[in-house]
C-alpha cells in the first residue's frame, strides 16, 4: 500500500486528518515506508461479530436487488465495513443508506458500491484505476477481486486516512494518490477498467484514453448539482459503447472538471 502525490484532485470522501505535508519527497517517502510495513504485517484483527452483519447485508441488499457475480458478492461479504466510517456509527456500517465519514462527505450505500463494482465486469486479476479513494472503502471491494488498484484522491489529508485504513488491513494490492483524477494515472495506463466515484458532467477525456481496448469505465454521469445516471463506458476499436444503468445521486468531481465548465 502506497501513497503518492500529483497536482490537483479528484473528489473523494472520507474524515478529518492532521495535515500532512504529502507533497514533499521526504514526505511521499515516510508514507510509503510506513503503508508498505503496515502492509506487510498480515493487517488488522476484524472483529467477528460484524460478520453476520454483512451476510445480512449481502443478501437482503445487494442479492435481492439483482448482483449475481459471484466475485462482488464474496468481496462485499468480507471487506470490514465499518472499520472505513468513524467509530461512533460502526453499528450502521452495514445499514441500507450512505453515511457521514466527515469533511461533508459521505460512503455510499453498500448496494450502490457492488453495482458499480459488478459493472465493471472484472474476473479477477485485472489492473483497475479508482478515481474518488474517500474512505477507502470502494478500493477495498476492488482490492479483493483486481490484481492491482491505483486510487486518486483529491484531498492529500483524505487520501493519507485511506491509505492508512488499508495498509492497516493489508491491502498491499492498492496504491493510493493525492491528486487530480481528472489526469488520470497516465504512467501506469493502460487499465482493464476504471471506476469513478463523483459525478462528472462529461467524461474526462485521460480516463478514456487510459482504458484498455475492451475495458469498461464506470461513472455517474450528468449534472452534480442535480442527478446523474450510472453509466457504462466500454472501449471497443478506441471508440466508446455507452450504457445507461440507473440515476444516482454522488457528490461533484472537483479539480480541473470545474475548469471545464466555465
Amino acid at each position: 500500500m502506497r501513497v503518492t502525490t500529483s497536482e490537483g484532485g479528484s473528489q473523494g470522501r472520507g474524515r478529518n486528518h492532521p495535515q500532512a505535508n504529502l507533497k514533499s519527497p521526504s514526505g511521499v517517502m515516510a508514507l510509503s515506508l510506513l503503508f508498505a510495513a503496515l502492509a506487510c504485517s498480515g493487517g488488522a484483527q476484524v472483529d467477528p461479530g460484524f460478520a453476520a452483519m454483512r451476510r445480512t447485508m449481502v443478501a437482503r441488499q445487494i442479492e435481492a436487488r439483482g448482483v449475481r457475480d459471484p466475485l462482488v458478492l464474496k468481496a462485499m461479504a468480507e471487506v470490514p465495513r465499518h472499520l472505513f466510517v468513524p467509530a461512533d456509527i460502526a453499528g450502521e456500517a452495514y445499514e441500507d443508506y450512505p453515511l457521514p465519514i466527515g469533511e461533508g462527505q459521505t460512503i455510499s450505500q453498500p448496494y450502490i458500491v457492488a453495482l458499480m463494482t459488478e459493472c465493471l465486469a472484472l474476473e479477477g486479476g485485472e489492473k483497475v484505476l479508482e478515481i474518488g479513494t474517500g474512505s477507502g472503502y470502494q478500493a477495498a471491494v476492488l482490492g479483493r477481486i483486481a490484481g492491482e488498484v491505483f486510487s486518486i484522491e483529491i484531498n492529500a489529508a483524505l487520501a493519507f486516512r485511506a491509505g492508512s485504513t488499508l495498509a492497516e488491513l493489508g491491502y498491499a494490492n492498492v496504491r493510493v494518490r493525492a491528486g487530480d483524477g481528472f489526469f488520470g494515472w497516465p504512467e501506469e495506463a493502460p487499465f482493464d477498467a476504471v471506476i469513478v466515484t463523483a459525478a462528472a458532467p462529461e467524461v474526462p477525456p485521460a480516463l478514456f484514453d487510459q482504458l484498455a481496448e475492451g475495458g469498461r469505465l464506470v461513472l455517474p454521469l450528468g449534472d452534480p448539482k442535480t442527478y446523474q445516471r450510472l453509466t457504462v463506458i466500454t472501449k471497443r476499436g478506441d471508440k466508446p459503447r455507452t450504457e445507461r444503468v440507473l440515476d444516482v445521486r454522488f457528490v461533484p468531481m472537483t479539480g480541473e472538471i470545474e475548469k471545464k465548465k466555465r
